[in-house]
C-alpha cells in the first residue's frame, strides 16, 4: 500500500472518500469494487478513532429490540452473518452468558422473550461458508446452572438465565485494513496523515474536490473529484462546515463517549452481559488472555480532537465493574490498559446517549447547498458494510451511471481468502512447524493468507523471528506493517498493525527493540526514533489524570 499523495499528479477521481475508518473503509471498497475510480484519504492512520475504540464485538445489537428497532437488529444479524463469511479469520462466534435478575431490564422473562425474538430475526444464521462458522440458537439456563459454569457473577437475587450467541472481531483496526486492502486491490488510491483543510469549488457552490495537507511532509495538494464522501465520523460536522464558504454553517452532531480497559485482576470463561444500578448494560470478555470491560455511554460535548480517555472515566467503569461482577475489588492499578473513542450520533430525541439508536443516515448535501458532496452520520461497525450499499445508490442517481449488483458480501476481504479455517491453521502448522504455536496462532488468525509473508520475513532475517508480545507476535510483523500496511510511526505499528501494544506495555526493552526495527525501514535518526518512543511510551500508559 502506497500513500498516493505523495505521487499525486492531478487526476480527478469519480469519488474522494473522506475518513479511514470502517465506515471510509466500506464506501471505498464497495466504489471500487464497482468501477469508481476512488481516493480515500485519512487525516491521521488507518482506524484509528471510533472504528479502534470497539468492543471488538460483530453483533445484532440485542439491546436495540428494546427500543423497537427491529429493522435495524435484522440489519445487524445478516452482517454479522456477511463478515463471517467475508473475514472467517478475523470473525468468530462467542457465546454470551446473561445472567437474569430481579428486575425490569434483567428479568429472566423479559430475557427469554428478547432472545427468542432475536434468534427469529437470524433465521439464516446457519448459512455460513464455513461449518465451523454456524451459530446456535440460545439455551435457557437455571441459577444454579450458571453458578457453576461461571463463578464470576453474583448469585445475589439472580433468577437464571440464557446462553446466546454474537461474533467477536479479534482484531477490528485489521478488519477496517483488510477492507482498505480489498479497495486498493480493485483499484481504489489511499493515503493516510492527509488532512482535509478545505474544499475545491467550481461556480457557486459546486464541489470539485478537496484540499490536502500532507501531514508527514507539510506539502498542501489540491486533490480533484466528481463527488466528495464524508465519512468523517465524530468529526463528520466539522468537515462539512468546512464546505461553508460563508462561514454561518453550524451544522453539529451528537457524540458519545465510550471507554474500555483490560485486567488479569479476574477471568470468565464466557462473554457475560452485566447491568449497571442504573440499568445500563456492558460487557465483560475474554480477549487474548485478558479479561476485557466496557463499554460506558456518555455524552461528549466539545472539539473531539480534544477528547481523551481519564483516570475519572477508567474509575466510574471499575465501579460498575465492582458493582456487578467478581469479589468487588478491583483497582486502579489493576489495569493494564484502557482505550476508547467518541461514536458518532444522529437520534436528537432521547435524553441520554445510552438510549439514542445506532442507525445511520446518508444526505445529500446539495439541499444545503453544497452540490457535490455526501455525508454519512451514525452508524455502527457491524452494519458499515450495507451502509456503503446505501452510499453507492446515492452515488449511482448523483452520477447517473447505471451499476450493477454489490459483491462485497460475495466475495472474501482480502486477506481473509480462507473457505475453511481449521484446514487453514493446520497447514500453517504443518509449514511453519520452526516457530511457537502461539505466534502460528496469532499470525495465522489475525494475518489470514497474508501471514506466509510475514512468516517468511522472519525466515530471511532470523532476526525477525524474535517474539514480542505474549500470545507469540514476532518482529517481522513490524517490518510487514511498513512494507505492506503504509504504516508510518510507531504507534501505527503497536496498536493498529501488530497488535503488541493493545495488551498494555511491552516493556521498556521490547519498545526499544521494535523502534529500532521500524528505524531502519523508515530511515528515523537517533533523535526521530527517540520521539516516537516518548510518544508511544505515554500512549501505553494509564492516563495519570
Amino acid at each position: 500500500m502506497k500513500r498516493f499523495i505523495e505521487e499525486y499528479t492531478d487526476e480527478t477521481f469519480d469519488l474522494i472518500v473522506i475518513g479511514g475508518g470502517i465506515t471510509g473503509a466500506a464506501v471505498a471498497y464497495d466504489a471500487a469494487s464497482r468501477g469508481f475510480n476512488v481516493a480515500l484519504l485519512e487525516k491521521k492512520d488507518y482506524s484509528w478513532a471510533t472504528s479502534a475504540a470497539t468492543s471488538k464485538l460483530i453483533h445484532g445489537g440485542l439491546r436495540y429490540l428494546q427500543n423497537l428497532e427491529f429493522g435495524l437488529v435484522r440489519e445487524s444479524l445478516r452482517e454479522r452473518l456477511t463478515l463471517e463469511n467475508i473475514a472467517p479469520n478475523l470473525v468468530y462466534p462467542i457465546q454470551f452468558l446473561v445472567p437474569g435478575y430481579e428486575n425490569s431490564k434483567s428479568d429472566k422473562w423479559m430475557l427469554r422473550a428478547g432472545l427468542t425474538i432475536y434468534d427469529v430475526l437470524a433465521y439464516d444464521r446457519g448459512k455460513t461458508w464455513d461449518e465451523s462458522k454456524k451459530i446456535p440458537g440460545h439455551s435457557w439456563l437455571s441459577k444454579e446452572e450458571i453458578i457453576e459454569m461461571e463463578s464470576q457473577v453474583r448469585p445475589e437475587k439472580m433468577t437464571g438465565g440464557s446462553i446466546y450467541y454474537d461474533c467477536q472481531s479479534i482484531y477490528p483496526e485489521r478488519l477496517t485494513l483488510a477492507f482498505i486492502k480489498s479497495a486498493v486491490k480493485h483499484g481504489a488510491k489511499t493515503a493516510n496523515y492527509s488532512k482535509v483543510v478545505d474544499f475545491l469549488h467550481s461556480g457557486e457552490n459546486k464541489i470539485n474536490g478537496v484540499r490536502v495537507e500532507d501531514l508527514l511532509t507539510g506539502k498542501t495538494v489540491d486533490v480533484k473529484g466528481r463527488l466528495v464522501i464524508n465519512c468523517g465520523g465524530p468529526w463528520a460536522d466539522i468537515i462539512l462546515n468546512l464546505a461553508d464558504k460563508t462561514g454561518e454553517s453550524k451544522h453539529a452532531i451528537r457524540r458519545s463517549e465510550g471507554i474500555h480497559f483490560i485486567t488479569k485482576k479476574f477471568k470468565t470463561k464466557y462473554a457475560v452481559v452485566l447491568w449497571t444500578p442504573a440499568g445500563r448494560h456492558f460487557f465483560t470478555i475474554p480477549w487474548r488472555g485478558f479479561q476485557l470491560v466496557g463499554t460506558t455511554d456518555k455524552e461528549y460535548v466539545g472539539n473531539p480532537d480534544d477528547w481523551k480517555v481519564t483516570k475519572k472515566s477508567i474509575e466510574e467503569l471499575i465501579v460498575d465493574a465492582n458493582d456487578s461482577i467478581g469479589d468487588g475489588n478491583l483497582k486502579y492499578e489493576d489495569v493494564i490498559f484502557a482505550y476508547g473513542g467518541l461514536r458518532p450520533l444522529v437520534d436528537k430525541q432521547t435524553e441520554g446517549t445510552y438510549e439514542s439508536s445506532r442507525k445511520y443516515e446518508i444526505y445529500d448535501n446539495t439541499a444545503d447547498g453544497f452540490d457535490g458532496l455526501i455525508t454519512v452520520e451514525g452508524g455502527k461497525y457491524t452494519t458499515s458494510r450495507h451502509l456503503a450499499e446505501g452510499v453507492l445508490e446515492m452515488v449511482q442517481n448523483k452520477l447517473d451511471r447505471h451499476l450493477g449488483d454489490p459483491v462485497t458480501a460475495k466475495e472474501f476481504l482480502s486477506g481473509c481468502e480462507i473457505k475453511d479455517m481449521e484446514a487453514f491453521m493446520s497447514e500453517l502448522e504443518k509449514t511453519y512447524k520452526d516457530f511457537d504455536a502461539k505466534t502460528i496462532d496469532f499470525l495465522g488468525r489475525n494475518y489470514g493468507t497474508e501471514s506466509r509473508a510475514v512468516f517468511e520475513l522472519a525466515r530471511t532475517n532470523p532476526e525477525l523471528a524474535e517474539v514480542v508480545c505474549e500470545d507469540g507476535q514476532i518482529l517481522a510483523s513490524v517490518v510487514y506493517a511498513i512494507l505492506n500496511e503504509s504504516a508510518r510511526t510507531l504507534d501505527d505499528i503497536l496498536f493498529r498493525r501488530t497488535g503488541i501494544g493493545n495488551i498494555g506495555h511491552p516493556g521498556k526493552e521490547v519498545l526499544q527493540k521494535i523502534a529500532v526495527t521500524a528505524a531502519k525501514e523508515l530511515n528515523w535518526d537517533e533523535s526521530k526514533r527517540e520521539q516516537e518512543i516518548k510518544i508511544s511510551d505515554a500512549a501505553l500508559r494509564l492516563p495519570a489524570e
